[in-house]
């Protein structure tokens, strides 16, 4: 393929010519990783953002304008972007998924029964230390689909991933919870 400009690239991009993204992809994942490393702090999370930027390119009509600036300073805004993004959910999975899910619990069986009220904060406890126990997707596509209603095709599409993916992830998420809830009603 002979050498062609950044904005060439975006146009075939768009044609969803894949070796178009593979050379944009060359000249820029260390730039993109670089950027990604320093706002993310870790190496899994850099990587992660790395193939979201380059997914986003590939899956997006992201419109690169020449007039406005360089590809370069483009590209770190959308990676800076979904840093943010990436990081913003990292903080709300990592800690407080769980606990969305024990204060959502908590108001809907408010009691004035002591008994009762001290199992219900055992099973709440019960439940955090097994969602605990999930990895951050499986704990992303439970909040997702039982919180906040989305449909498994409407994760997949946010997550950039098929549909089968998304199931597989919420299977094995379910037989943890119930392994681990199991293991702990066993132990009584």
């Amino acid at each position: 393929m002979p050498t062609h400009t950044d904005s060439e690239l975006m146009r075939m991009i768009r044609m969803k010519q894949r070796d178009a993204l593979e050379l944009l992809y060359d000249r820029y994942a260390k730039l993109v990783y670089s950027f990604a490393r320093r706002a993310a702090g870790s190496e899994p999370l850099a990587r992660e953002i790395v193939q979201l930027v380059f997914t986003r390119l590939w899956t997006t009509r992201a419109e690169y304008d020449a007039a406005k600036g360089s590809f370069a300073n483009w590209l770190i805004t959308v990676t800076r972007n979904i840093a943010v993004d990436v990081l913003r959910r990292e903080r709300r999975h990592a800690a407080n998924v769980p606990m969305e899910w024990i204060e959502e619990t908590k108001e809907a069986s408010e009691t004035d029964d002591p008994a009762s009220e001290l199992v219900r904060r055992s099973e709440i406890s019960e439940v955090a230390a097994a969602a605990s126990r999930l990895t951050v997707p499986q704990q992303r596509v439970i909040e997702l689909l039982y919180w906040k209603g989305y449909t498994l095709q409407q994760i997949a599409e946010m997550g950039g991933e098929p549909v089968g993916t998304v199931k597989s992830r919420l299977h094995q998420a379910l037989k943890s919870l119930r392994r681990h809830l199991q293991g702990l009603r066993e132990e009584r």
